[in-house]
């Protein structure tokens, strides 16, 4: 048995965190069964849309992506969808952010050899998700793809007098094809000198630029290109990287995606949802906190304080996001952790409508 000395534990209360550095509120479940859908083990669903990962996708990279995806719908992360209308559409449309092992993968031939729905408006690759860099061109494709799938799956058919796709349709073909320098149903060889919108790729058509020119510019707009090393590296196909620039050089698609109607996003995610989340000293009948203490018997125990007559929920998890622990304990109850192995885990205690969280390092 280890001699266990007096450790007070050390509160982090910005950290209940399923990967270190973020906080991130959400639980691994059992994949939902369909067509295609046998190729995924990890599941994690989001305001009634899926993230769905195959065994390959480290548990803290599937996380994120329900973390960008929650923000993106609930921007001001009140914990609830901004837009009513969008979530029913993407719900009735089973939206769904698949993550493949890679390019190609037999998992994602797989799927869409076999899947029939209409949710799955881009994918992801596990080695193109970073979650210390959220959104970070080169980095971090998360933010995009997700993107696409909730304009695609979502606005575009909600809002098609703002959004359709196709040429001469909506508020969006129209401000594409002048950042574009003019209406061009393919890419051209050569874009007029006054075009920023310049995308290159010519597997692309028109209504694969329009999704991508939205992209651009909410992205924009919230900052996650405003930086030297990302500006010179899109120059090639968008030339406004920060949310002044847009709003100078293109007024049509600026007042588009700012338009309050619309509810689009306009906060950078940044891999971090949780948000009936709160200061652990904001929770009713004083402070609570986890402590290690010395038992000569327990040899991995802690001590819960606060809310002395009152039942709280305790939580812990590990760094991969596991749930490790849960219980129902009064407050200023010993808790006993023998059966869980030494290390860092993340918890969080729930009281009332309140949350503290924090990290716990079992000897």
């Amino acid at each position: 048995m280890r001699n266990l000395i007096p450790l007070i534990l050390l509160l982090l209360l910005s950290s209940f965190s399923a990967i270190g550095q973020n906080t991130i509120c959400f639980e691994f479940s059992a994949p939902p069964s369909g067509p295609g859908l046998n190729v995924f083990t990890k599941y994690i669903e989001v305001f009634g849309c899926g993230i769905y990962a195959e065994a390959i996708v480290p548990d803290e990279k599937v996380l994120h992506a329900a973390a960008i995806f929650a923000e993106l719908l609930d921007n001001d992360e009140d914990g609830v969808v901004d837009d009513p209308d969008l979530l029913t559409e993407l719900q009735n449309k089973q939206a769904l952010m698949p993550i493949f092992a890679s390019d190609g993968s037999l998992g994602m031939n797989t799927f869409f050899n076999n899947y029939d729905g209409e949710g799955a408006g881009a994918v992801l690759w596990q080695q193109e998700i970073d979650p210390s860099q959220p959104g970070y061109w080169g980095a971090d494709a998360s933010v995009e793809e997700i993107m696409h799938t909730i304009n695609s799956v979502g606005h575009v058919n909600i809002y098609p007098e703002a959004f359709s796709l196709e040429p001469n349709s909506s508020l969006l073909s129209a401000a594409m094809d002048v950042a574009r320098g003019g209406q061009f149903l393919s890419v051209p060889n050569n874009y007029p000198a006054e075009a920023w919108y310049h995308y290159d790729d010519f597997t692309c058509d028109y209504e694969c630029m329009a999704i991508e020119y939205l992209y651009w510019m909410q992205v924009a707009n919230m900052e996650i290109l405003n930086d030297p090393q990302t500006c010179n590296g899109i120059a090639n196909e968008w030339e406004p990287c920060s949310q002044a620039l847009l709003e100078s050089m293109d007024v049509l698609g600026y007042a588009l995606i700012t338009d309050p109607q619309y509810k689009l996003p306009q906060n950078a995610p940044d891999g971090n949802y949780c948000p009936n989340g709160s200061s652990i000293d904001a929770l009713d009948k004083g402070a609570i906190d986890l402590k290690l203490v010395p038992n000569p018997v327990i040899e991995k125990s802690v001590q819960l304080f606060g809310a002395e007559h009152d039942y709280l929920t305790v939580e812990l998890f590990s760094l991969e996001g596991r749930r490790a622990y849960n219980g129902i304990h009064l407050g200023q109850e010993e808790i006993d952790l023998s059966t869980l192995n030494s290390g860092i885990y993340t918890y969080i205690i729930k009281y009332q409508d309140k949350m503290g969280q924090g990290k716990l390092i079992l000897p």
